[in-house]
């Protein structure tokens, strides 16, 4: 009996590649001090929404002052917290007014996909410091961690103005950023586990400000 050749599939073709941003300019270039000769030219591969393609970096900062929410996010740092990149890209999206580091001030950049060159961070040696700069500017620090006797963040007023702060991922909000805040707001929470991390918490927390102040749905 003769052998049969049993057909093989044909490979199947690798997708196209994703092209991330825009290449380089075509045409004649635009006028304007914000755009960027070397972006022009060579492309933009930046992680910026289409409005800001081949701008400045620093035009784009000045650009986002003008807009930025009066809300800070503060997030501690004692054991070099992985979530903070997170938190920065995070903050970014919502327009803060700035990211301030509690504690170590080296942090992990990779989860801020380079949002913080577009984002004011700041850096404090330890909870009294961010105290002491809040209180120059009158703004309440508002810790936002799922321990016994937190409010609901669901129902509190979050002020227009102020510092919203998280613990890091395990011990959470540290006994001494507790003591500085005016009051301690829990995320509800509906599963198994104890906690979400802090970038998640933050992002909701974020989210919930934005609800209250740019969409007038307060609690």
């Amino acid at each position: 009996m003769s052998e049969q050749t049993v057909p093989q599939p044909e490979p199947e073709a690798a997708p196209p590649a994703r092209i991330v941003g825009l290449g380089p300019w075509e045409g004649p270039w635009p006028d304007g001090a914000h755009y960027d000769p070397d972006l022009l030219a060579n492309g933009d591969q930046r992680n910026v929404v289409d409005q800001f393609r081949y701008w400045r970096r620093e035009a784009i900062v000045d650009h986002l002052d003008a807009s930025r929410h009066p809300f800070h996010i503060a997030v501690e740092n004692w054991e070099h917290d992985f979530n903070i990149g997170s938190v920065v890209r995070t903050a970014n999206a919502f327009g803060a007014a700035a990211v301030h580091i509690v504690g170590r001030r080296r942090w992990n950049r990779r989860g801020a996909m380079v949002t913080e060159r577009y984002q004011h961070v700041y850096h404090h040696e330890g909870p009294a410091e961010l105290l002491a700069w809040a209180d120059e500017r009158e703004l309440p620090v508002i810790g936002v961690d799922n321990l016994p006797g937190a409010v609901p963040l669901e129902t509190y007023p979050l002020p227009r103005s102020c510092v919203l702060v998280f613990g890091q991922e395990g011990p959470g909000l540290s006994d001494d950023v507790r003591e500085v805040c005016r009051a301690v707001l829990s995320i509800a929470q509906y599963g198994s586990t104890r906690s979400i991390n802090a970038g998640a918490a933050a992002a909701v927390a974020m989210h919930a400000w934005v609800r209250a102040h740019v969409f007038d749905q307060p609690v």
